[in-house]
């Protein structure tokens, strides 16, 4: 080419860039770039022109043909087809004649079906542009003739130019795409932030994550502290996962066990080919994981689970994926982490508040200033006062003492000289009475050491103190027990010795015989002992071996009815015969019965003693019954209490430790039972005992 044609062919290349400069000063459209390419050049060179460019992963291209007279067509060629490659390995300007390609070559390729002879071609973007995120892409001449204006010695200025607006639009693209991902991030920020519930956390997580990353499904696993084992939540795995159990991978297992433990986010577009892969979830659903971005959520130092981005829809996953992935990930971890803390303190809060109103001992608590601050249904009935404006008074107000002043102890506990206190005081009560409690403060502390809020807690002693009286009664009467027979069988032994009774057998026997009966009196009342010191000390047990109860009557029953007899009484007894059997220990059941059989027999000055034992239905069911003197209904309660005894029975002299009664129902619940009593004063007694029968 001479210097008048380079001068020409300048002028042509000039005109041609200012009307590419013209038409393309508004486009920020990469596809639209190409598409007013390939029309100008084809007009301005009345040559057909092929523009196109690589889709994602250089899969396919978009490719776009303008004739000569400006009709533009718009298809796509696949990767292998179009035969863009020799002109983008040169990476420079460079003419193809079509027919030194090989037969192969023009049966796979869409370009060389347009030329007749060659093309001339050039590509997008050039070495010397800024390639910012521009796409690989070619302009390509079909059949140019001689006159062309486009030459190898020209056309890559004017690609050079062109790149400059691929590179604009492709930066408009990727600062678009990042404000749009920007705003998710936000939007999904702020949306787990908001809240504090772990179910509503993943709801609001799982479809922008999908929609943004454009991929078919979500997932997140937490890690077990203990096990370190991943357990994926079941509410973002999807309908194939709903009728196997939950996805659990063990410490290590799986990609997503190499995450946890490398604490490195990984990419991979073929999972399968990638030996960490665990394919058994998939077998097991029936789901297939084709391409994974995976990356751990970690709170600072501590891993505490990872989220997963699966199946990329229409392409590969990019490092911008895995970045925007990230970026959900630590507002994820924090959120989850938040409600987690949360819940936790929620599930101790209602536990305290469980204890602190379950209590059966009054508590409360004050401030540092002594203002109730929280109260008890326990105290209120220790009170005896059905207020509910408790809150915000002054504990002195409330909580009065007899002889003791609450705000000294409070001073006490406010000065931190022990970190727990406690005395015992009387406490008004809203009826005028008062009742003994043993009150304890302790001090809660701020971070600082100083006395946030002072805990009371109110036992009531009357319990306590009715045990302590019932067993100073239960000495006082054992002492009085053991003394009487004592005395009489020393005085009688000392009558004997003298020989008062030597020359009159009679008189030796009637001795013998208070001796005798008053022996078997402090036998009795030593084995009583002995059977209470078994049972509180845990060796009461129960015995896996059926009972048959029918011996232990006919051994029981005729020595009580003869001694019925003797005091007067009518003893009436109706045991059916081949009783079944039932759970437990011979020993204690001819104790329990022969108990309250004794007692009937005791209590009763006349009238009539009923024993009646028979089955009911699924149950034995054993009667007790008596015309004496009754129990008080105000002793009823207590009747079955350790060391306790009715006033009738004291005030009219009949003996009794108050351990019988007590043993019994203790024996009897030991073995699944039940024992009831009715009664009236003067009016008889009936107890019912009730035991299940043995499955044979």
């Amino acid at each position: 080419m001479n210097t008048d044609d380079l001068a020409i062919s300048q002028t042509h290349i000039h005109a041609l860039w200012q009307k590419l400069t013209v038409e393309l000063a508004d486009v920020f459209d990469a596809h639209g770039i190409y598409a007013t390419v390939a029309t100008e050049i084809a007009r301005f060179t009345a040559t057909t022109t092929v523009t196109g460019v690589a889709g994602p992963q250089g899969k396919y291209y978009d490719v776009w043909i303008c004739d000569r007279n400006g009709r533009l067509k718009q298809t796509r060629w696949t990767s292998s087809k179009a035969s863009f490659h020799p002109t983008l390995n040169a990476k420079k300007a460079i003419k193809l004649d079509k027919f030194t390609l090989g037969p192969s070559d023009l049966i796979n390729s869409e370009l060389w079906q347009l030329p007749r002879s060659h093309t001339l071609s050039v590509p997008l973007p050039m070495a010397n542009s800024y390639q910012l995120t521009t796409k690989a892409g070619v302009i390509c001449l079909i059949d140019p003739d001689s006159d062309c204006p486009l030459t190898l010695s020209n056309i890559e200025s004017l690609a050079t130019n062109i790149t400059i607006f691929l590179d604009r639009a492709y930066l408009r693209q990727h600062v678009h795409r990042q404000d749009i991902e920007f705003a998710v991030v936000k939007d999904i920020s702020l949306a787990l932030t908001s809240s504090l519930s772990l179910q509503k956390i993943f709801q609001e997580l799982t479809d922008p994550v999908r929609r943004t990353l454009n991929v078919e499904s979500v997932s997140v696993g937490m890690i077990d502290p203990t096990s370190g084992d991943i357990t994926f939540v079941t509410e973002l795995m999807g309908p194939l996962f709903s009728d196997i159990p939950p996805v659990r991978l063990k410490q290590g297992e799986g990609i997503a066990g190499w995450v946890a433990e490398s604490r490195q986010p990984v990419v991979i577009n073929d999972t399968y080919s990638d030996e960490r892969f665990f394919s058994q979830i998939d077998n097991r659903s029936g789901f297939q994981t084709k391409s994974m971005i995976c990356i751990p959520l970690q709170i600072e130092e501590r891993v505490i689970g990872i989220m997963q981005a699966i199946n990329k829809n229409a392409s590969d996953f990019q490092d911008n994926d895995l970045r925007l992935l990230q970026a959900i990930g630590g507002p994820l971890a924090a959120a989850i982490e938040n409600a987690s803390l949360h819940s936790d303190v929620i599930a101790e809060k209602r536990r305290i508040e469980t204890i602190f109103t379950s209590m059966s001992e009054g508590m409360l608590t004050i401030n540092n200033e002594g203002l109730i601050t929280q109260y008890n249904e326990a105290l209120l009935t220790l009170l005896k006062s059905k207020s509910i404006t408790f809150s915000g008074q002054p504990v002195t107000s409330i909580i009065r003492l007899k002889n003791s002043d609450m705000g000294d102890f409070i001073t006490d506990v406010l000065k931190g000289e022990a970190k727990s206190l406690q005395f015992a005081a009387d406490l008004h009560q809203n009826t005028g009475s008062t009742v003994p409690v043993l009150i304890s403060g302790a001090p809660i502390l701020n971070e600082d050491d100083s006395v946030e809020e002072i805990i009371f807690v109110f036992s009531d002693l009357r319990q306590i103190r009715e045990v302590e009286r019932m067993r100073d009664d239960f000495f006082h009467g054992i002492i009085h027990e053991l003394r009487t027979p004592l005395a009489t069988i020393l005085m009688y032994a000392r009558l004997l010795r003298e020989g008062k009774a030597s020359n009159d057998q009679e008189k030796a026997d009637r001795f013998l015989g208070v001796i005798e009966r008053e022996s078997d009196r402090l036998q009795k009342m030593v084995r009583q002992m002995l059977q209470l010191a078994k049972m509180e000390s845990r060796e009461f047990q129960r015995s896996p071996e059926p009972v048959d109860l029918n011996p232990i009557f006919e051994e029981m029953l005729p020595p009580l009815a003869d001694r019925a007899v003797e005091k007067g009484l009518t003893f009436r007894r109706r045991v059916d015969a081949d009783l079944p059997p039932i759970m437990g220990n011979q020993e204690t059941f001819y104790l329990i019965f022969k108990n309250l059989i004794e007692n009937a027999i005791k209590f009763t000055m006349s009238g009539t003693v009923r024993v009646d034992v028979r089955q009911v239905d699924e149950q034995l069911v054993i009667i007790v019954e008596d015309e004496g003197i009754g129990i008080p209904e105000a002793a009823l309660p207590n009747l079955f209490g350790r060391f306790f005894r009715a006033q009738t029975a004291v005030e009219r002299g009949i003996a009794g430790t108050g351990l019988g009664l007590y043993m019994v129902k203790e024996a009897v619940e030991n073995y699944d039972g039940t024992i009831t009593v009715q009664s009236a004063e003067d009016m008889g007694t009936t107890f019912r005992v009730t035991f299940p029968i043995v499955e044979i």
